[in-house]
């Protein structure tokens, strides 16, 4: 058995002369009743396949037959195949190449006997003497069938060694290929899986995923008696997603210790993909089941740690609702509007801080009370106006000190203002100035005041322009 990736390094016998004359005995030992067949074969070979890793290039290779048209050959007669079992061109090229030399192999052969005992499966030789120039070429063998003859080594016959039909005869039957052109056998069918397989996520000790760049993960079969459930048990196995595209979509990887099912394209056992993953009895659902069957959940868990993410819909008839839990922070960004109705009760209840930033306006409706608790303080800071409309009354109650400063002018205006502190009373109301008990000026005792001069109260009320009334502190001493 000869081993060559071109027909050029078998070993070569030299030059064998063709004997082509009926009767008689040849001068030399050589070939004769040569046979010389065209069969009609695929002129050329396209192969394509796919990866992954690159999916917008084609993986098309396509090989033509050397010298197809001196044996009547069609042109177009193409031999197509998908997948070509290739990811590279490097691999590509040949495959195809060698894919067509399998497929021409019996196209231009040739038949001959001879008694040349050293012709062999896998050399070549040189033919001469031939009628036909163009057979008159190198040949490779393909293959050979010995035939012989020795009658008298059979112990019964051996006492007639004398008669000429009893000598010893050998030759052979050959089969012959050009011998510029590869021979080759045809290739071995690949393996194939047929249907689905149940494998676990396995891989390194400590970690609880993982995967590559590509979200691939390593598995390892129940069948594996060998493998162990680390990262080498397995190639690397592409997983199905829900929605994959361009930067978008959803993805889960499998965990280790996940099960998962596996199906291979086309059957190839070199290309394994993970299409769906299962619960078991230790990996069991988020909820007890079939008690909360009308639940439909996605739930997480805190990797190398405790705590999960949840969105739950539960779609029991009275109960339903919609159950979200973030074991750390949620983010929400609305790139436009955000519309909220809740046709009952809303509560919101903040464990720390909570902070409104809005850009422009915003607008409150309340059509019942509003009641606002501040246990501590309460900042308010407006760089313009502030309106203030009230329906009804409008009550302010401090337990303390209550503070107006103006930088302008203050103005109060109102039929009746009334103010009072300490027992006293200042009422302004109808166009008059009521001060109840009686009004001090310089002393803090009414019976002892001096009073002021009446003319230059009366002077100073009528400069600002408006009446002025008070009771004599006199009255009734």
């Amino acid at each position: 058995m000869v081993f060559t990736d071109d027909p050029k390094f078998l070993p070569n016998l030299g030059e064998c002369t063709y004997h082509n004359r009926a009767g008689g005995t040849a001068p030399t030992r050589h070939v004769r009743k040569l046979r010389h067949t065209a069969r009609v074969a695929s002129s050329s070979a396209t192969l394509k396949d796919y990866t992954f890793k690159n999916p917008g290039y084609a993986q098309l290779h396509e090989h033509l037959g050397p010298n197809v048209e001196q044996h009547g050959q069609r042109m177009d007669y193409e031999h197509y195949d998908y997948p070509g079992r290739y990811k590279q061109d490097a691999s590509g090229k040949p495959f195809t190449r060698i894919r067509l030399e399998h497929l021409r192999r019996e196209a231009v052969t040739a038949e001959a006997q001879s008694d040349l005992p050293e012709l062999a499966p896998g050399v070549r030789f040189t033919l001469s003497d031939h009628d036909v120039e163009s057979l008159n070429r190198d040949w490779q063998l393909i293959e050979v069938i010995h035939h012989g003859e020795q009658p008298q080594a059979l112990e019964e016959d051996s006492f007639t060694v004398g008669d000429s039909a009893d000598m010893t005869r050998y030759h052979n039957t050959l089969v012959l290929g050009p011998g510029d052109v590869a021979w080759r056998a045809t290739p071995n069918p690949k393996p194939r899986v047929d249907g689905p397989q149940v494998a676990m996520v396995v891989g390194p000790p400590g970690e609880e995923i993982h995967c590559d760049e590509h979200g691939r993960v390593k598995v390892q079969f129940p069948w594996d008696r060998y493998a162990e459930p680390n990262e080498k048990a397995s190639c690397w196995v592409r997983v199905s997603q829900g929605w994959a595209g361009g930067g978008y979509g959803s993805i889960a990887i499998p965990r280790i210790g996940h099960e998962v099912i596996i199906s291979c394209l086309e059957g190839d056992p070199d290309q394994p993909l993970i299409t769906g993953r299962t619960y078991h009895a230790a990996n069991t659902a988020p909820y007890p089941l079939p008690e909360h069957k009308t639940r439909t959940a996605i739930k997480t868990q805190t990797h190398q740690g405790e705590g999960f993410n949840e969105l739950c819909f539960e779609d029991k008839a009275g109960e339903e609702f919609i159950y979200m839990h973030a074991q750390k922070n949620l983010e929400l960004h609305v790139l436009n509007s955000r519309q909220k109705r809740v046709e009952f009760d809303d509560t919101a209840t903040i464990g720390n801080n909570s902070h409104l930033a809005v850009a422009k306006d915003r607008v409150e409706t309340i059509d019942g009370n509003r009641d606002v608790t501040v246990h501590t303080n309460h900042t308010e800071q407006i760089d313009g106006e502030r309106g203030l409309t009230v329906g009804g009354s409008y009550h302010t109650h401090a337990n303390g000190d209550i503070t107006f400063k103006a930088d302008g002018e203050l103005i109060l205006d109102a039929s009746k203002i009334t103010l009072v502190a300490g027992g006293a009373a200042l009422v302004v109301s109808g166009g008059s100035v009521d001060v109840t008990p009686v009004l001090n000026v310089g002393s803090a005792s009414p019976s002892a005041a001096a009073l002021p001069p009446i003319p230059a109260v009366l002077e100073a009320a009528a400069g600002e322009g408006s009446p002025f009334v008070s009771h004599c502190p006199l009255e009734g001493a």
